[in-house]
């Protein structure tokens, strides 16, 4: 494409070639840009954006944390989760997979509906949701409900992975992805660490005015997080651009006066931002051909398998690494075995704050990136099963924590990067749900056949369960080969009716 046609029709029609190589066209955009300033809108765009996913995330994630630790908390008086409610390996195995089935099912419409709507408003509303959930956590009195609760709670937060991906492709680049996404991935951790020394806390006012110490950290978790959603709707912005003039009626007009934020960047600003980003806003109707579309297309599901075997296993030990703990040094209180669950995920914050700047970097080494991340994860298990001594096995889960970090933000910005060329917005959103909602069955086998599922494998301290982790790791570096093989041969042409449309920015007025 000549220089010409970059200054002339820039926002003007775009055609097939252009939508076919759109990576390139953003390359070419950084070399007209001054970079100086693209970088100080970017880190002005992260102290606005990034604190309010991490918080965002951060909370979501803390009630799978929280719920893990429940199961123990304060089982020397018996007052545990498990023991207050007269729960089986079964009842907890069936609660946590019911889980998230219900992320699996209710993953892709969730996104779906976020590219029709205000996403910061969508956040927010999972957010807010999530927290009257786990509030009504302090009633549960039997199996039943912790079964039925464990579902509702993956339905209401669905979406929540998958949309902050969504958010964060409307604001960055995919070259600034992986970073910011790694970035607020970190509450993750955070939140799993933290989850280990409140309980901690939790378990010190166990009995006090009649409840248990889970039902006290439900409680004072799910009032928190109903408060800091309904703060989203301030604090994060919505589309940095509207797209196309849509009208409004009064209702719209009145929501958008009182609920939503003014735009994070003036006006020589937002003109910079809009042309380094203008490349993702094209493509962006759709209709359930195209999904049909990406749910056919083979590079999704190597995705999908790379995704399921790094979640399953992070997962896994999220919910279960405080019983690894206790199994390996059965001596070890309860408050301590809280105490040394939070370091794993600390570890995992050094993994991501490490590794994943060199994710966006080196694009072209994403899968490389990637694969070196699961082999650290392999020699952390193979370490916590097969070393001898419990403090020997206790630093595998550390060396394991480091290598899942960098694992799932790659994930989620190679799905978009390869995606979006094709299929526009609805590639970035139907993609990432598919992902993240299929690869969580990972989740399910961790889960539900692993560990508290696997009675019989604790005699063998969990060896079995922990090679199966290994397993599903390995095949994750797999696939991860596979897609990047197949990844720039399959459904390269652009469909005919897209050939042909036209974008007319209209770009967001104040």
């Amino acid at each position: 494409m000549s220089s010409s046609s970059e200054q002339g029709s820039r926002s003007k029609s775009l055609d097939i070639e252009e939508n076919q190589i759109d990576n390139n066209d953003h390359d070419n955009i950084h070399d007209e840009l001054n970079k100086h300033e693209l970088d100080k809108i970017y880190r002005k765009l992260d102290f606005r954006i990034i604190p309010a996913l991490w918080c965002l995330y951060f909370l979501t994630s803390f009630g799978s944390n929280c719920y893990g630790l429940t199961l123990t908390m304060n089982s020397e008086a018996g007052h545990s989760l498990i023991q207050s409610l007269n729960l089986t390996s079964k009842h907890t195995s069936t609660a946590s997979a019911l889980y998230y089935v219900g992320y699996i099912i209710f993953d892709v419409p969730m996104n779906l509906v976020m590219t029709k709507v205000s996403p910061q408003s969508w956040l927010a509303r999972i957010v807010i949701t999530v927290g009257l959930v786990y509030t009504c956590y302090s009633a549960l009195h039997n199996s039943g409900g912790v079964i039925a609760i464990r579902f509702i709670s993956g339905v209401v937060g669905a979406g929540t992975w998958p949309g902050m991906s969504y958010y964060v492709s409307l604001w960055y680049p995919n070259d600034r992805a992986t970073r910011r996404i790694g970035y607020y991935f970190t509450a993750a951790q955070m939140s799993a660490a933290v989850a280990g020394l409140v309980s901690a806390g939790f378990q010190k006012i166990d009995g006090n005015r009649g409840y248990y110490g889970w039902q006290w950290m439900y409680l004072t978790y799910g009032s928190i997080t109903i408060a800091v959603g309904i703060s989203l709707l301030w604090w994060l912005p919505d589309r940095p651009f509207r797209i196309t003039k849509q009208s409004e009626n009064k209702v719209k007009k009145l929501y958008n006066r009182y609920f939503t934020t003014s735009h994070p960047l003036n006006d020589t600003e937002r003109e910079l931002h809009r042309r380094d980003i203008e490349y993702r806003y094209k493509l962006l109707k759709w209709t359930w051909g195209d999904v049909v579309a990406i749910i056919t297309d083979l590079r999704i599901w190597p995705l999908i398998i790379m995704y399921f075997g790094v979640v399953g296993t992070g997962f896994g030990l999220a919910v279960f690494g405080s019983t690894i703990i206790k199994t390996n040094n059965p001596n070890l209180s309860s408050i301590n075995v809280s105490l040394l669950y939070a370091p794993i995920w600390l570890f995992d914050l050094g993994g991501i704050l490490t590794i994943t700047p060199f994710a966006d970097r080196y694009k072209k080494f994403r899968p490389v990136i990637f694969c070196g991340a699961c082999i650290i994860i392999i020699i952390g298990m193979v370490v916590t099963t097969f070393a001898h001594g419990s403090w020997n096995k206790y630093a595998g889960l550390l060396i394991a924590g480091y290598g899942l970090g960098p694992t799932v933000p790659i994930c989620m910005s190679w799905s978009a990067e390869i995606f979006f060329p094709r299929y526009g917005d609805v590639g970035t959103a139907v993609s990432a749900a598919l992902v993240s909602g299929l690869g969580n069955l990972g989740s399910v086998t961790a889960t539900y056949a692993l560990y508290s599922g696997w009675p019989e494998d604790r005699k063998r301290l969990y060896r079995d369960s922990n090679m199966m982790l290994v397993l599903i790791t390995g095949v994750s570096i797999i696939a991860c080969i596979v897609c990047y093989l197949i990844k720039d041969k399959v459904r390269q042409d652009l469909p005919h009716d897209k050939e042909e449309e036209i974008i007319e920015y209209n770009w967001m007025e104040e």
